[in-house]
């Protein structure tokens, strides 16, 4: 899969496309819906490649930064997925004041047929873009009968409600990681390079790999997780790791030692031989053991707490 960075970058002896348009944050599974029906129609119109069209930094990062969403996938996050679910390519348009300016018909004329050739353009059915947010699918439409592709509009409802990422967001934000997963067909994943921390869980049988929170990025809400830790950089001179780890993972402050800075740390269950600072893992949580993190008045208090943690995660890592 080919992955551009800008209009600059994308292929001179591109062909005709199929071009599918969002932030696409997260992937979840209406974007996904919507990545099936271009891989569809793409197949119909003899073979066409899909080419998936999506922002960096968010618009409202550059538009209203005050109300910017907490993100749950980076660029390059997902880039992969949308490849995962149909993508043949992606192009990642920086998003800056001067393309927010643009209005509907030059983002058209610019994007869609002089650079990406598109004979067809799938969007979902709220899709906005444009200055001031002017153009949407009738505006696609009325180009589509001028330059000669097609166009289709989709809902992203799912059985109960809309998928949408505000929707997952609100669910990490609750601690309810399970219906995240629901909405993303898959767990929720933070990324990160593992930093040295207090080095207190190693002091009590418990050595955790420690991920700082990014301020800018979506993170369950405080408190203690079953899940899976996956290497995807060892550390330089470290050995590989590359099967999933069962793991409990606390999100917070750690309140019982005063700590002040969010992080998610994470205890492979049984092992304290991995050698993981400076490796880039990735976190998947599986489901929440409790909730809000707690200061204990005791290390016994805190050790008795911390062994339950892990019976728990492993109970219910091991059932799936």
């Amino acid at each position: 899969m080919r992955v551009w960075h800008g209009l600059d970058q994308v292929s001179p002896d591109l062909g005709p496309t199929v071009v599918t348009i969002g932030n696409f944050d997260g992937v979840h599974r209406g974007h996904q819906e919507v990545l099936a029906h271009a891989k569809a129609r793409a197949t119909e119109l003899g073979g066409l490649p899909v080419v998936a069209l999506t922002f960096d930094p968010h618009p409202m990062r550059v538009l209203r930064p005050d109300h910017a969403p907490l993100m749950l996938s980076e660029p390059e996050q997902r880039a992969g997925l949308l490849g995962q679910h149909g993508a043949d390519a992606v192009l990642i348009l920086p998003f800056t004041k001067e393309v927010s300016g643009w209005p509907p018909e030059e983002f058209i004329e610019r994007v869609l047929v002089n650079a990406l050739h598109a004979k067809a353009v799938v969007v979902g059915e709220n899709f906005r873009f444009g200055h001031k947010a002017a153009g949407h699918v009738d505006t696609l439409v009325q180009a589509g009968a001028q330059y000669g592709f097609q166009v289709e509009g989709l809902s992203l409802a799912g059985d109960q409600q809309p998928w949408s990422s505000t929707y997952v967001r609100q669910q990490l934000a609750d601690g309810a990681v399970e219906a995240a997963a629901e909405a993303l067909g898959r767990p929720f994943r933070v990324t990160g390079v593992v930093v040295e921390g207090d080095k207190r869980g190693r002091e009590l049988g418990y050595p955790t790999a420690n991920i700082p929170a990014d301020p800018g990025a979506a993170v369950p809400q405080d408190g203690v997780y079953a899940g899976w830790l996956t290497v995807l950089t060892p550390a330089p001179g470290a050995p590989a790791y590359p099967d999933p780890l069962p793991a409990a993972i606390s999100v917070g402050s750690n309140p019982t030692f005063d700590g002040v800075d969010r992080r998610v740390e994470s205890y492979v269950l049984d092992r304290d031989d991995l050698e993981l600072y400076g490796a880039t893992v990735a976190i998947d949580f599986v489901a929440r053991l409790r909730g809000t993190q707690i200061r204990f008045d005791s290390i016994d208090e805190l050790l008795v707490q911390m062994k339950a943690d892990v019976d728990g995660a492993r109970g219910l890592l091991t059932r799936n």
